[in-house]
């Protein structure tokens, strides 16, 4: 395996190719890199170590003496805060931050100041929201779990200070790293700009930083974060699992949401972090459980799970309106807002005859059914007037 892989012919600002074979390339790119960033299971260790050696010989760095593997970010980061304990320093700015401006600036004088925003549109600003909501919320947990956060934490107040010091600490480490997988949305946006090649820095057509970024992409198609050091690489394999809801918000309801072979995980549910003891009672949930649940965050997560209708049928709730449009519901809960619903009904019958109920969460001020359903549709109870339901 090389550091670099040849970049295709894509259509930049001013080039001759129709915008319609520009959008399939970029899209194709996007598609590549999407996958990379949500890709799981062990690294090619032989042709990242390869890649990560080219990166500081690109950098003009002595190759590193030293690469070292871990099971996770924590395990990574818990070794980064030993190194930093040691004196070592950091070569991310020499290994990943020149390379990047430099070639950052040659995308948008290749693409034009019109033609950077729409590229990176349909590259960068389709990966990164979900890419770097993913990795914030690994940091963060990683963070967590090295340094608790003394305000929120089980502090003594007289420690609060050194909590916060070691906070501090480990967010510096966790600084020092390059996001390899995670860094997905800049280099979907640098190979459809065409700044993504291998060439030798000098060669003809070559980019400048091109060598360090090709080998910085080596990197991130098959492995996670990694911290460069002067003589020492960490580096962390890749999730072995990886579970998501339809809006790319990490989900799963039986078992960690993201986990890493050392047994580092993450639950959430529809994207909201939940303790893993919190998921293992979610199949005997009750409505006195809902109910008594005092976080109000974990108590809409069992909500959801139980089910509104279900909720309403065994809670006794009754409803506050009716009209022909439906019914409206409301499900009072301590110290939070309440959750109210409309119940209407599929005026066109389904294969089987029968007619598909629907329910329609609304604002919580609601008070008539014709208000939530007109709501949904984005408008008033009184411009509310359809030709036909459906």
């Amino acid at each position: 395996m090389g550091t670099g892989q040849a970049t295709p012919d894509v259509a930049v600002a001013g080039a001759a190719a129709p915008d319609g074979a520009t959008a399939v390339v970029t899209a194709e790119v996007t598609a590549r890199w999407r996958t990379t960033a949500a890709s799981t299971g062990p690294a090619d260790r032989a042709g990242v170590e390869r890649a990560v050696r080219a990166a500081y010989r690109a950098a003009g760095l002595a190759e590193p003496a030293d690469i070292r593997w871990f099971g996770s970010p924590l395990a990574a980061t818990e070794a980064a805060l030993e190194l930093r304990a040691a004196g070592a320093s950091t070569v991310r700015e020499a290994v990943r931050t020149l390379p990047w401006e430099a070639v950052r600036r040659q995308a948008v004088e290749r693409t034009g100041a019109a033609g950077w925003p729409p590229l990176w549109a349909l590259t960068g600003g389709e990966l990164g929201p979900v890419t770097n909501a993913l990795a914030d919320r690994i940091r963060g947990a990683v963070l967590d779990r090295l340094a608790p956060d003394p305000v929120v934490g089980d502090v003594p107040p007289g420690d609060a200070g050194v909590a916060r010091e070691r906070r501090t600490t480990a967010r510096l480490a966790l600084l020092d790293a390059v996001r390899g997988q995670h860094d997905a949305p800049w280099f979907a946006a640098f190979e459809a700009a065409g700044v993504l090649g291998a060439a030798p820095d000098g060669a003809p057509g070559a980019v400048a930083g091109g060598e360090g970024i090709a080998a910085l992409a080596e990197v991130a198609r098959t492995t996670g974060w990694w911290w460069p050091y002067a003589d020492t690489v960490l580096i962390s394999e890749r999730p072995t699992a990886l579970h998501r809801d339809e809006a790319g918000r990490l989900d799963r309801a039986d078992g960690p949401a993201l986990e890493y072979s050392d047994g580092f995980a993450l639950h959430a549910w529809r994207g909201m972090p939940v303790p893993a003891e919190f998921l293992a009672g979610l199949g005997t949930v009750t409505v006195e459980r809902i109910r008594t649940e005092e976080n109000a965050e974990l108590r809409r997560v069992l909500l959801e799970h139980y089910g509104y209708e279900r909720y309403l049928a065994d809670s006794g709730a009754e409803p506050l309106h009716r009209d022909g449009t439906g019914v409206l519901w409301r499900i009072q809960l301590p110290d939070d807002e309440p959750v109210v619903m409309v119940e209407v009904v599929n005026s066109t019958a389904e294969p089987d005859g029968t007619f598909r109920t629907y329910w329609l969460r609304v604002p919580p001020d609601t008070r008539t059914a014709r208000a939530g359903v007109a709501w949904t549709f984005g408008t008033t109870e009184a411009e509310y007037h359809p030709q036909r339901e459906t």
